[in-house]
């Protein structure tokens, strides 16, 4: 078991905690040296003061023909850990627009007529398939589970006067149903990863599979939502740990961990 060091990146808007990366932008040697290779997911916390750019993040596919061989695409999720009052996400944008519409509407700066605002707040789930436009809304504070990826396309930055990426950006927009925002259940799985909540109340234990134990993907991770005196262990270890909101493990394939007192734990697992 590993507990992980926090990398921070420092935006305009806020700031990331690479939390849980193998990836050449920020990666936790330490990290890559447990997984013996690099892990497909990276893991962050967001914390947005101001409202993120409009952006959209390539496919598998997109990333290669547009960026080279080599590249991954980015599907992602958040799990709100806090929200203001009247905090909201862009989470897709409205129907029956081209894009010869929403180019126009990005030069004329005028793109928010065409988005879609949801409102969030704490413990809601929000997935968001490569090719889906979104943005982050000041007062919000994500967990965020995501391809070890860092495209990203910005359509619109609210006339900050950063770069924007429109002919990429509008090529990779996929326009299919979404995932209704809502809290989230027990569990959740896609094509990369899938995410279990587990709420300890006295205690938990699991054991990381061994199949994965030659690929970097076997490796788990046990990410703190929120704990009340509780602490971790691992396999027969006299010595526990104690667990705070934000921490993450990575547990071993094979390895056995236990928890003891009460806690939220969200359990990451590669795909």
């Amino acid at each position: 078991m590993l507990k992980l060091n926090a990398i921070k990146s420092e935006k305009i808007w806020g700031y990331e905690l690479w939390i849980a990366s193998t990836h050449p932008n920020g990666c936790q040697k330490e990290f890559k040296d447990f997984c013996n290779g690099d892990y497909p997911l990276l893991v962050k916390v967001i914390q947005a003061d101001d409202t993120l750019s409009i952006q959209v993040h390539p496919d598998d596919d997109w990333a290669v023909k547009l960026e080279g061989e080599g590249n991954r695409g980015k599907t992602e999720c958040w799990y709100v850990l806090d929200a203001a009052p009247d905090a909201k996400l862009v989470y897709g944008i409205k129907e029956g627009f081209s894009n010869e519409v929403l180019a126009k509407a990005i030069t004329e700066n005028k793109l928010e007529e065409y988005l879609e605002f949801v409102s969030v707040k704490p413990g809601d789930f929000i997935f968001i398939p490569a090719g889906t436009v979104h943005a982050i809304g000041a007062g919000l504070r994500l967990m965020e589970v995501q391809q070890s990826c860092d495209l990203t396309y910005r359509l619109y930055d609210w006339g900050r006067g950063r770069e924007v990426h429109i002919e990429k950006g509008l090529a990779v927009i996929k326009r299919e149903e979404m995932i209704p925002v809502a809290p989230f259940g027990a569990d959740f799985d896609c094509k990369y990863f899938y995410m279990q909540k587990v709420d300890v109340k006295g205690g938990w234990s699991m054991l990381c599979s061994k199949e994965g134990k030659d690929n970097p993907a076997g490796v788990q991770l046990l990410y703190v939502i929120s704990a009340n005196k509780a602490v971790i262990r691992s396999g027969e270890d006299k010595v526990a740990t104690e667990l705070k909101a934000e921490d993450i493990y990575a547990v071993a394939p094979g390895e056995k961990i236990t928890v003891e007192g009460n806690a939220s734990i969200m359990k990451i697992c590669a795909k």
